[in-house]
């Protein structure tokens, strides 16, 4: 347990919270605090079924001909410690990974097996997040999308030039778009379990540049009704191919984070989204700030009459903000900023991109 459920961080797509951070659990078991789709916390057992891989990932920690311990659990076995696990109360949810082991679908049959005796023989009914391996057969996706409330198979790079640079073993359409197809074909049938599918992105491995990977990402929310996309950024791993290759910033992820939020959450095109020159992001100024100082014809707006889509563009103001704009503003007009911040404390930093009844926020000019 405590090596596979280590080799499992590498995957992020299970909706990890920084809030409160990842803790190791009793027996140096790695337990996760991941975020469901209804927004509740829930501690998580991550854990690779196998961490044996056929693949030749370059930045992979288990690629295959890398000399480091290797071991896998029998279905059985994963199931009855997890089922142990939850009856004591330390975790409430499953998510299973695994390496491609000698065989993709010997191995992804092996997964769902797994989460077959965990509801059948223990009767588990709560959260489970089933990754796809690249490569598997339709009729186990579709098993998957039964037995599994999240299914998700991992791009890892934002088209196939890329991907073939970082792997000969996959084939970026027929291993992985195809079965993602499937994915969000059957997570759209109600008659499913699957809600929602994810995937991830490695960031800075293959010389991708960020807008690359955000329109990748906005093709998958728009045509594959993806649920979530995830970014991880490269470190470079002891004997792989790209062990000297330098590690991509924290920073360049965290904006990749704030492109993928406005995608989803406020409206943004992909077309809206400011690169530099380069194709990458901006690490010094977040998307938004960065768009609106691209467009300052748009600024001030009047809080008190602006649509909603208009008050998303506003640099510091979020969804939840924007609903108690509309909300309040049908009921008193807000003349301030410091009624704006009875609605959130932190809307400060909308300020001087807003009007409070046709008049600027007073700035105080300093003297030194």
């Amino acid at each position: 347990m405590s090596l596979l459920g280590e080799n499992a961080q590498f995957d992020l797509s299970c909706a990890c919270s920084a809030d409160p951070p990842r803790r190791r659990g009793p027996q140096d078991r790695w337990i996760y605090p991941a975020v469901l789709p209804d927004g509740k916390r829930v501690h998580t057992l991550k854990v690779l079924l196998d961490n044996s891989c056929q693949n030749d990932c370059a930045y992979c920690a288990q690629r295959a001909g890398r000399d480091t311990p290797r071991d896998r659990f029998a279905p059985e076995e994963l199931a009855r410690l997890f089922d142990q696990m939850h009856r004591a109360s330390m975790v409430r949810a499953l998510f299973l990974s695994s390496g491609l082991g000698g065989n993709t679908v010997r191995t992804m049959d092996r997964m769902i097996a797994t989460v077959e005796i965990i509801r059948r023989r223990y009767a588990f009914r709560g959260f489970v997040h089933l990754k796809i391996l690249p490569g598997a057969e339709f009729a186990q996706v579709e098993r998957a999308s039964q037995i599994a409330q999240r299914i998700s198979i991992n791009l890892e790079a934002p088209g196939e030039k890329r991907l073939a640079a970082l792997s000969g073993s996959k084939n970026f359409q027929s291993d992985i778009l195809e079965r993602m197809w499937w994915i969000a074909k059957l997570v759209r049938e109600k008659r499913f379990l699957a809600k929602g599918h994810t995937t991830q992105f490695v960031v800075g491995a293959s010389k991708e540049s960020d807008r690359e990977i955000a329109r990748a990402a906005a093709r998958l929310y728009r045509d594959y009704h993806l649920t979530r996309a995830y970014y991880s950024k490269f470190n470079p791993v002891a004997q792989t191919p790209l062990e000297c290759h330098p590690p991509a910033p924290f920073m360049r992820e965290h904006r990749l984070y704030q492109v993928d939020f406005l995608l989803r959450k406020y409206d943004f095109l992909f077309e809206d989204i400011p690169f530099e020159d380069d194709g990458n992001l901006s690490l010094q100024m977040d998307p938004k700030t960065a768009w609106a100082c691209r467009n300052p014809e748009r600024f001030p707006v009047e809080v008190n009459r602006a649509d909603r889509e208009e008050l998303l563009r506003v640099p510091g103001l979020g969804p939840l903000t924007v609903q108690r704009i509309l909300e309040t503003r049908a009921q008193q007009k807000i003349r301030s900023l410091s009624d704006l911040k009875k609605l959130n404390p932190r809307a400060g930093a909308a300020a001087e991109y807003l009007l409070f009844c046709g008049k600027k926020v007073a700035r105080q000019v300093s003297l030194l």
